[in-house]
């Protein structure tokens, strides 16, 4: 081989290893642009609003703030809107924007769904909760039945319409005979009735307010007896002692369902709180710590 092949043969090597090179920076390049992109979706900040029921105001508070403490420091939650669940409703209904909506009955949620606030496809039952009868810690009455109601021997505050603790207590105390139901569910009683637009009979002294925390702070407060509210409400407020626990058969199943709203612009980041709220074991204390059993 003569001097000018040789020459020939070592350019042509060193442009083919200098093409080598800059296709491995290249590549380079593309993969740390990549993983750029990766770690800036990770840690874009993003903010939630999550519209919740009255009585889950302490323990949704307490679990937003672990699931930011474990491992999702770029979620912040909005003003969390806790209210009746109707109005919660009324709320969506008239273009507030929430991503998450729990409520404290299926109806309510029903009710988002035929007005195609949420997502349905999302829709999962989130919570459990009893029906109890509460009354002021420093109260002498120690045990009360649907009967003694019945007979007269307490004065006592429910839920109005709106409120779903209402409407469950109207249909335990349809089963005694002390509350009315509509003309929709004439001859129904307990479970088989809505509760709502029925009447109490004179028989008994009763007192409706717009919210379970109300509805607690009237027997707290002595104005009334006995209040009917959720086994939660007693560890949410304090102040009263549970009396009774009414039938479960006696009223529709208690169950919080959740669902994504329709108009939600943080799907991704809400599902993945909404299944850590329900597959976390943090979670899962805070829920029973405050009263709430998984569904």
């Amino acid at each position: 081989m003569n001097n000018a092949t040789k020459a020939k043969s070592k350019l042509v090597a060193l442009i083919a290893v200098a093409v080598c090179l800059c296709m491995a920076f290249a590549l380079a390049g593309c993969g740390s642009s990549s993983d750029s992109k990766k770690e800036e979706t990770i840690t874009e900040k993003t903010t939630l609003q999550i519209f919740a029921a009255n009585s889950l105001s302490k323990a949704m508070g307490e679990a937003q703030k672990a699931y930011i403490e474990d491992g999702h420091s770029n979620i912040e939650f909005a003003d969390t809107q806790y209210k009746a669940s109707g109005e919660l409703v009324e709320m969506l209904g008239a273009g507030s924007y929430a991503d998450l909506f729990i409520s404290a009955s299926k109806g309510k949620m029903d009710d988002a769904d035929k007005k195609e606030l949420i997502d349905n496809t999302t829709r999962k039952d989130m919570f459990k909760n009893d029906l109890v009868m509460v009354t002021k810690e420093s109260s002498d009455i120690n045990e009360v039945t649907l009967d003694d109601i019945a007979a007269g021997k307490y004065s006592i505050c429910v839920g109005d319409d709106s409120v779903p603790a209402g409407n469950y207590a109207a249909q335990s105390l349809s089963t005694v005979g002390v509350y009315a139901p509509s003309s929709d569910d004439a001859g129904k009683t307990g479970k088989d009735i809505s509760g709502k637009g029925g009447s109490y009979t004179d028989s008994i002294k009763v007192v409706t307010d717009t919210s379970v925390g109300n509805v607690c702070k009237h027997a707290e407060s002595g104005d009334v007896d006995v209040s009917f509210v959720y086994t939660s409400d007693v560890y949410r407020f304090g102040g009263v002692k549970i009396v009774g626990t009414v039938p479960s058969n006696t009223h529709k199943s208690i169950v919080y369902p959740a669902a994504i709203t329709k108009d939600c612009k943080n799907k991704e980041a809400t599902q993945e709180f909404y299944d850590w709220c329900m597959t976390n074991k943090k979670a899962q204390e805070i829920w029973q710590k405050w009263g709430f059993e998984l569904a």
